[in-house]
């Protein structure tokens, strides 16, 4: 059990979402080894077409624009990470939040996995499975870390 919870900010960033997802990202603020908050959740066409404009998305059917998807951001002393390992942590907590609430959730860091719940092993060797299987195509690995998305 950690001591993190949710921010009234993160709480508001859910509005909207799945309630399933939303159990999920509530059950892992409790099972995190790192801290985290929601950067968002659901999203508008309007928001969609311009994260796709930037790169920062690679689709106009992003899960997003349902209901379906969060972003999460790592915290370390309080402040926003990147460091993709902080977030092998988070898959791992919302490994735990899926197979608590029984529902199938898929991480942006390991795309081949329709649910990281039934994945046998860490988060970080799911990621490690992604790359190599991507690298193995012959074809880039895409990893957003940062995002979870209910499969339905």
């Amino acid at each position: 059990m950690s001591e993190y919870k949710l921010s009234r900010r993160s709480l508001d960033r859910l509005t909207g979402v799945d309630e399933r997802m939303v159990a999920v990202v509530k059950h892992a603020i409790t099972a995190t080894k790192t801290d985290f908050g929601v950067i968002q959740g659901l999203r508008t066409v309007e928001q969609q077409k311009e994260l796709v404009a930037k790169g920062a998305s690679q689709t106009m059917k992003s899960k997003h624009l349902d209901g379906l998807a969060v972003d999460l951001m790592a915290y370390i002393n309080g402040r926003g990470s990147w460091e993709l390992n902080l977030y092998d942590d988070l898959a791992d907590a919302m490994k735990e939040g899926a197979n608590m609430v029984g529902c199938k959730v898929r991480w942006g860091a390991a795309w081949h996995i329709d649910n990281i719940g039934d994945w046998d092993g860490t988060s970080e060797d799911a990621m490690n499975a992604y790359i190599d299987l991507r690298r193995s195509q012959g074809r880039r690995p895409f990893i957003d870390g940062p995002h979870f998305e209910l499969m339905v």
